[in-house]
């Protein structure tokens, strides 16, 4: 049998490096590598040593507003696993994003958050609540 891990993930965003800085704030990430892209763009990879987003930029302006959710191939969240939820919550609030969809349900609890380009974000945690 074959294992497989997912390394990364590449989506285009507005600003890289405001991004890549944000994520680094709230995830306790670092930047990895940045540089020059395709089409005259920039990509920066932000994450750990065993996986990272890839946050692309063209070398022209990008449309945002679209829904992924309502475009076959589109990006509709991206999960995040975090050891102290209430902590990174309160990270979010700072960062001045908005927590929503709150969930208690097994095996963990949730939130979401949209950051500017509008791509959502899922913040779990597998922690045992105290009872």
């Amino acid at each position: 049998m074959t294992s497989a891990m997912l390394e990364h993930v590449n989506f285009t965003v507005s600003d890289p490096v405001a991004t890549a800085n944000r994520l680094c704030g709230l995830f306790g990430w670092r930047v990895r590598w940045q540089g020059p892209a395709i089409d005259g763009g920039m990509s920066v990879h932000v994450g750990a040593d065993d996986s990272y987003l890839a946050l692309y930029t063209p070398g022209k302006g990008v449309d945002a507003k679209s829904n992924s959710y309502r475009m076959t191939g589109g990006l509709n969240h991206v999960g995040i696993v975090v050891d102290d939820l209430d902590a990174v919550e309160k990270k979010v609030i700072a960062a001045g994003l908005e927590p929503h969809s709150h969930a208690d349900y097994e095996p963990g609890r949730r939130f979401y958050f949209h950051d500017e380009d509008g791509i959502e974000f899922e913040v779990v945690s597998y922690a045992t609540v105290p009872a």
